[in-house]
């Protein structure tokens, strides 16, 4: 009976993968969408439990002595974790002056109501009090005029809270935005929208409504951006729908494949019982 384990932590395994490709696909037409993928490994419990190198039973040798599974037949699937795929998506053009899609590494920096997240979707607005805002209505942030080192030091202190921060933009007049973030009217350059890069973005966590959130000052670089901000333009999901369904089939017959394992484990523990119970 212990070996329906096996399989059973496979098709568990495959259920995950199963729901995260439903995921990304289901979030294929949503803006600076990052797919998230599964990273499967083997644990043995050999690995965990050691073993002795020689194995010679104090006995007459029987055939038994010659075959040390050394716990194989408890190994399973385990899933070693799942990471976001950040690779550049499509810009889409639009009609809308105030959309902004990234190219290159970075983030724009906004505030909500947990406090301040970083996201890649710039289908950006105009709120009653004149705040660039996100379709979800966070506000779009300027940059903060120190170093990542500098905001982990004592001059931390004295930085601008992030709502003294919050970009505003007057209404009914003509705004343009160049690579850098600068967004400028024909009085001359309002403000900037800040735009932060990480030395490892797989640090970053991920968070609903294509929000990141970054765990560690250090990791963010605000200084030297290589990341250009496109007015005009929106960033769309880097899932490839095609592929994705294709994986998802995949899954689906993994799944149907392991269960079948499962079904002749529990006929063949079937079989033994009834076998047994006539003797």
């Amino acid at each position: 009976m212990s070996n329906i384990w096996v399989p059973l932590s496979g098709q568990i395994a495959q259920q995950r993968k199963v729901e995260t490709i439903a995921n990304n696909v289901a979030n294929a037409n949503t803006p600076g969408f990052k797919k998230d993928q599964l990273v499967f490994k083997e644990h043995l419990t050999v690995l965990t439990k050691g073993s002795d190198d020689i194995h010679i039973p104090r006995k007459e040798f029987s055939p038994d002595d010659f075959y040390h599974t050394q716990g194989g037949e408890n190994a399973h699937v385990a899933i070693a974790g799942s990471y976001t795929n950040h690779d550049q998506g499509q810009l889409v053009p639009t009609s809308n002056p105030l959309d902004v899609a990234l190219n290159g590494p970075g983030f724009i920096e906004v505030l909500t109501p947990q406090g301040v997240r970083y996201t890649r979707a710039g289908a950006f607005s105009l709120s009653q009090n004149g705040e660039l805002v996100t379709s979800h209505g966070f506000k779009v942030l300027t940059p903060v005029e120190m170093t990542s080192e500098e905001l982990r030091g004592p001059a931390a202190l004295s930085a601008p809270a992030p709502e003294e921060r919050v970009l505003r933009l007057p209404h009914n007049q003509k705004v343009s935005i160049n690579l850098q973030g600068e967004v400028m009217t024909r009085a001359g350059a309002i403000g900037r929208i800040s735009i932060v890069e990480f030395s490892d973005v797989q640090a970053l966590k991920k968070e609903g409504n294509a929000l990141f959130i970054n765990p560690d000052e250090s990791n963010a670089r605000r200084v030297d951006i290589r990341t250009t901000a496109n007015q005009g333009f929106i960033e769309g999901s880097n899932v490839n729908a095609v592929e994705e369904m294709s994986e998802l089939i995949k899954a689906h017959r993994h799944f149907e494949s392991i269960q079948k394992a499962i079904n002749a484990y529990d006929s063949i523990t079937g079989k033994a019982a009834n076998d047994l119970a006539k003797f």
